[in-house]
C-alpha cells in the first residue's frame, strides 16, 4: 500500500494520464494482512482520485493468471515431474483463473475506459476446484493419482491445511452493488471510499506504526481503514514472534532484513559501455 501510494504520488507530480494497480481478488473481505493491503492501496487511490482531475487512477481486480509466477499450475507441473506428491491446501478448495493474454488484454481495456476511482472486477468464469485441477494435469501427463481407491497409482495428491488467513472461495465484489461496461467480461463496482484526508492521517499512523514495528497497531489501522478485515487472533510474522516486543522487534529488524535491504540498495559500479 506504501509503494501504491508513492508512485501514484509520482503519478501526479509528472503528470501521468492513466495509473492502472493491478488488485487482487484477496482484497475483498480480506481475512490476511495481504488482503487486507491490497484494499487499502484500492483506497489509497480512490480517494488520491478526489485530489486531481488530471490522472486517472483506476484498479483492476481478478483472480489467478495461469502460467504466472506464483500460479498453482507450474508448482503442479514441477511436482510431477519429480513424481509426487502434489499438495493440495483442502479438498474443497476453489480459485479464478484466466490466461496471461485474456489478463493482459483486459486490464488494458478497463484501463481504458477508467474515468478516475474506477474499481473494475472482470469476468473470471466459475471458480476452479483445486483437487480437480490437480487431478486432471497428473492425468494429462499419462499418470494416475495414488489415492485409497488406487493404490497403485503413480502420484500421490497430499493434503496440507489451509494457511492462516486463507479462505476456501475467494470472492470479486464487496457487496453486491455492480454495473455493467462496454465490454461484456468487465464490470465496474461500486464500493465505499475515505476522503484524502482520513486516508492521509491512517496512512501516517500506519507509518508510524510499522517503523516502530508494532504489529498489533498495524493490524488495528488496517481493520479501522478496511471494516470488512477481520485479522487473525495470533500475529504469525515471525520476528514479532521471536522478539516478543516491538521495540525488540523493531531492533531485530534493523540489524537484521533492514540492513541487507540496504546494502542491496549501494551504489553499484555502472558496467562499461552500458548506459
Amino acid at each position: 500500500m506504501f509503494s501504491t501510494w508513492y508512485a501514484a504520488e509520482s503519478a501526479l507530480e509528472t503528470g501521468v494520464e492513466t495509473f492502472v494497480l493491478i488488485s487482487t481478488d484477496k482484497a475483498v473481505n480480506p481475512t490476511n494482512v495481504m488482503g487486507a493491503t491490497k484494499r487499502m492501496a484500492e483506497i489509497v487511490l480512490q480517494a488520491l482520485q478526489t485530489q486531481t482531475t488530471h490522472t486517472r487512477f483506476c484498479m483492476v481486480r481478478f483472480g489467478n493468471v495461469l502460467g504466472s509466477s506464483g500460479s498453482v499450475v507450474p508448482l503442479f507441473q514441477e511436482q510431477i515431474a519429480r513424481g509426487g506428491p502434489v499438495t493440495v491446501t483442502h479438498r474443497d478448495v476453489r480459485r479464478y483463473f484466466m490466461t496471461i493474454p485474456e489478463a493482459a488484454q483486459l486490464v488494458l481495456q478497463a484501463g481504458s475506459m477508467g474515468v478516475g476511482g474506477d474499481v473494475f472486477v472482470l469476468d473470471m468464469g466459475s471458480p476452479v476446484q483445486i483437487d480437480e485441477l490437480a487431478r486432471r494435469m497428473i492425468r494429462l501427463s499419462g499418470l494416475t493419482v495414488r489415492d485409497a481407491r488406487q493404490p497403485d497409482g503413480d502420484i500421490e495428491i497430499r493434503y496440507t491445511g489451509l494457511r492462516p488467513g486463507e479462505k476456501l472461495y475467494e470472492e470479486l465484489l464487496i457487496g453486491s452493488n455492480v454495473t455493467g461496461t462496454d465490454h461484456p467480461m468487465i464490470m465496474r463496482a461500486i464500493e465505499p471510499a475515505l476522503t484524502w484526508a482520513e486516508a492521509c492521517e491512517l496512512l501516517n499512523q500506519l507509518v508510524t506504526a510499522v517503523n516502530r514495528f508494532d504489529c498489533r497497531r498495524v493490524l488495528a489501522l488496517l481493520e479501522r481503514g478496511v471494516p470488512e478485515y477481520q485479522p487473525a487472533a495470533l500475529i504469525h510474522d515471525l520476528v514479532w514472534s521471536q522478539a516478543g516486543s516491538p521495540a525488540e522487534a523493531a531492533a531485530t529488524q534493523a540489524r537484521g532484513k533492514v540492513s541487507v535491504l540496504a546494502e542491496h540498495r549501494a551504489p553499484r559500479t555502472p558496467t562499461p559501455g552500458v548506459h
